[in-house]
């Protein structure tokens, strides 16, 4: 069985939708989403509506601006904005435009999931197995991912948050595979990411896959919202640099 995993869709309806074209190509039958749905891009309520109402075969888990968004707070974008104001504005935008009914989807979503596909067992989360905004990059130390992993048994353990694609085998046997973003990629090339992994009885390969996607017309877009900041997320889509949330 072929199972695309995407995370970091970030609101980007243009790469979801060419990656859904893509995984779709390749045979896949079910979809595993990682979180960070629809926070600072350029359609986030065309993406919740897909996700919410029309999306096919997926298990959805909660990503770090998932949370940010259904438990949104002054407080939180007072401390957001001292860090990372353009992305505080960005939150504070999502949050005036993107309907309740999504909110409380948002909310609902668990912050992880342990599946069974093929006899493989599998962990989903979003940033690492013991926090949801930790990062998981290429070149870490193989000593840091086992302790990111502690007591986790999942023979596959899948990831994002980061906007960079890598994977890892542990010392214990255990596969760690980031599978970047669908709209927000930071691999200093503008197009989307995700991966197919196919489960045969016990075992698994994984492919990371690269899609193209109009980057110029979503830039456009996160422009045209118009909020402040919003033409440096603009650019970031077009120059996708190592900078995430």
């Amino acid at each position: 069985m072929k199972v695309a995993v995407i995370s970091d869709i970030h609101g980007n309806w243009g790469a979801l939708e060419r990656v859904i074209a893509d995984y779709q190509l390749q045979g896949c039958e079910r979809v595993l989403c990682l979180g960070d749905i629809a926070m600072a891009g350029p359609q986030p309520r065309m993406v919740l509506d897909y996700v919410v109402n029309k999306a096919q075969n997926w298990t959805t888990i909660q990503g770090n601006t998932d949370k940010m968004i259904a438990e949104f707070n002054l407080k939180m974008y007072d401390k957001l904005s001292k860090t990372y104001p353009v992305m505080a504005n960005a939150l504070l935008d999502d949050v005036d435009i993107i309907e309740d009914e999504y909110k409380k989807y948002l909310a609902s979503l668990p912050e992880r999931k342990d599946l069974v596909i093929e006899g493989v067992t599998v962990l989903m989360v979003h940033g690492s197995p013991r926090r949801i905004n930790e990062d998981i990059l290429p070149n870490m130390k193989i000593s840091e991912i086992q302790e990111m992993i502690g007591a986790e048994t999942a023979d596959l353990i899948l990831c994002g948050h980061t906007h960079v694609p890598c994977g890892y085998q542990t010392l214990t046997k255990q596969t760690v595979v980031n599978v970047g973003s669908v709209g927000r990629p930071m691999t200093g090339t503008p197009k989307a990411n995700y991966a197919i992994i196919d489960f045969n009885r016990g075992s698994f390969t994984v492919e990371h896959r690269v899609v193209d996607y109009d980057y110029e017309k979503a830039a456009q877009l996160v422009r045209a919202r118009g909020y402040e900041g919003s033409s440096e997320l603009s650019d970031q889509l077009i120059m996708p640099l190592l900078r995430h949330l």
